[in-house]
């Protein structure tokens, strides 16, 4: 699934083609994709809609338009989005084009059929499910170690689950949780109310560092993701621990492990991320 890192690098390769540009008319193929309103009329407010901005809250992709709109996708498990010309031979999978008056073609696919599309009043963001519950952006001058460590302390909880609880932190997912605890040397199973004050803050550097690290680097990709120009991502050179079970830690060289944690595939290092 994209995480913050690629949601991101998605925003900003699309928002630098996009902007200012408006959609003629919208394609599309898989009806259940649109989650509001309906297809036929997603299509007809769409037409003639300027794209004057794109943001990014969590893992959730803003396109905020004119006429006091706004179109939020969440891409899910393998969904993409990309800048491609007319003449391109559609990937397998497109559900949706959205066309472009300079000619240009934003393409959705996804394999899975997991993503979604909503188009809603600009002023009734707080109204929509997932995104009005997201915690804060890991990345924002609102997240502080402060914060933080009060957040620790109000939750006891395994700390691999709650980072992925999107209303704790906004944007982590399994790939990037795996290595921010690797980095902060706390196993993943640790409670996060027993984190003493030094643990949280090396908890802070390393979810902060970590996600710039992806940005900086694309994102990461193992299968699907790519940017809104159709780019892999670079950072799965850079994992540490997330899918490299059996192979060599490489701060103390040994063997990294995966367990189950709150049902999803966790990889870590016992050794340097002891209990």
């Amino acid at each position: 699934m994209p995480e913050l890192p690629e949601v991101e690098t998605i925003k900003r390769t699309l928002e630098a083609k996009l902007k200012g540009l408006f959609i003629t008319a919208v394609e599309i193929f898989l009806p259940k994709l649109i989650r509001t309103p309906v297809p036929e009329e997603f299509q007809s407010l769409l037409a003639g809609q300027t794209i004057q901005r794109l943001e990014r809250q969590g893992k959730y992709l803003l396109f905020h338009l004119s006429q006091n709109l706004t179109m939020i996708i969440h891409l899910r498990m393998t969904g993409r989005l990309v800048y491609s010309l007319p003449g391109t031979p559609l990937t397998p999978h497109t559900h949706a084009i959205f066309h472009l008056n300079n000619g240009y073609q934003l393409r959705f696919s996804d394999t899975r059929q997991f993503g979604n599309i909503s188009l809603v009043p600009a002023d009734n963001l707080d109204k929509v499910s997932g995104l009005n519950s997201l915690g804060k952006e890991p990345l924002s001058q609102e997240f502080t170690r402060e914060y933080l460590k009060k957040q620790l302390r109000r939750h006891r909880a395994a700390l691999k689950p709650l980072l992925l609880n999107q209303s704790f932190i906004a944007g982590l997912g399994n790939i990037y949780a795996d290595e921010v605890l690797f980095r902060a040397r706390i196993h993943p199973r640790r409670l996060s109310n027993t984190l003493t004050p030094r643990e949280a803050t090396r908890l802070f550097h390393a979810i902060q560092d970590i996600l710039k690290e992806g940005i900086e680097n694309r994102g990461a990709t193992f299968r699907d993701y790519v940017d809104g120009n159709g780019t892999a991502g670079n950072y799965q050179n850079l994992l540490k621990v997330y899918n490299r079970e059996g192979k060599p830690c490489p701060k103390c060289s040994k063997t990294i492990v995966k367990l189950r944690i709150g049902g999803r595939g966790t990889y870590f290092c016992p050794y340097c991320q002891k209990m």
